[in-house]
């Protein structure tokens, strides 16, 4: 698939402009929930493998603090799409568009409307009692679930053992749903193998809300951009440092961001005036 795409302006005049844009930590395809939903229906059984991000503001903080090769993950991913309301929020602020496409409505959409009941289905990670009762909701006959131990992303065997499982059960659809980064690790893994099938999503706790484990934020809150009080206030215990102490720092991402964009602003202005012409171009 090409990297770029076309837009028709007023004039009528065709302006090329790139698949992707570049935001804060995370590189996103320029693409609206419908779009996006289509694409990974439309995969066909026995394509090859390849994988589905979906970055929120905890993704992209970690990102500024991690080492590179966890950004490399992102990096290899077939589509990126944004899985944060408060992320669109930034974006318009500073100028942005971000189509926002939350890996819980993904996954959803998936099972409502693209999955048949009986295809495989291959499921890495959540619990059996979350497989359990996403199989009897949506009546699925053949769910293939692999649980993986703790410490997955410090433990390169129990990696390699997931996407052995992918590689061995065939699927249009495989749900990662063992957390960042680990499930980005294992959806390289299964794509580095090179024979694995269908599309990956990493999905984080998507299952577990269709299971009924974890209740959704009304609408209203969802579209309020304030899903994430929601889910603090459902599971203090375990979501207080996210949301009170990671989350907050993507204050600094952006000033880090911007500052680059200014930068990047400026280096154009020189370039296009003459004033500054790179070695390698003179």
């Amino acid at each position: 698939m090409s990297d770029t795409f076309y837009s028709v302006e007023q004039s009528g005049t065709r302006r090329e402009q790139s698949r992707h844009f570049w935001f804060l930590n995370g590189t996103f395809d320029r693409i609206n929930f419908e779009t996006a939903f289509t694409r990974i229906a439309e995969v066909k059984p026995r394509e090859p493998f390849r994988f589905v991000v979906t970055p929120n503001v905890d993704h992209l903080v970690r990102m500024q603090k991690e080492p590179g090769w966890i950004r490399l993950l992102y990096a290899e991913a077939w589509l990126t799409v944004c899985d944060s309301r408060v992320l669109e929020l930034i974006a318009m602020i500073s100028g942005e568009q971000v189509d926002v496409t939350p890996g819980s409505d993904l996954t959803e959409s998936l099972f409502e409307r693209a999955i048949d009941p009986e295809e495989p289905v291959v499921v890495i990670g959540a619990s059996a009692d979350v497989v359990d009762a996403v199989t009897e909701r949506y009546g699925l006959k053949d769910v293939r679930w692999f649980e993986p131990p703790m410490g997955l992303r410090k433990n390169l065997a129990a990696v390699q053992q997931c996407a052995e499982f992918v590689a061995n059960n065939p699927a249009r659809f495989t749900f990662f749903c063992v957390g960042s980064p680990q499930q980005e690790i294992v959806a390289k893994a299964c794509l580095r193998r090179g024979d694995c099938e269908g599309v990956g999503l990493c999905v984080g706790a998507s299952l577990d809300f269709l299971a009924g484990k974890i209740s959704r934020a009304p609408k209203w809150m969802q579209k309020a951009r304030i899903e994430w009080l929601h889910r603090l206030l459902s599971e203090p215990g375990r979501m207080w440092r996210r949301y009170l102490v990671t989350g907050p720092k993507i204050a600094f991402v952006w000033w880090e961001w911007q500052k680059s964009q200014a930068k990047m602003r400026k280096l154009e202005k020189l370039v296009a005036s003459g004033a500054f012409l790179p070695k390698d171009l003179s």
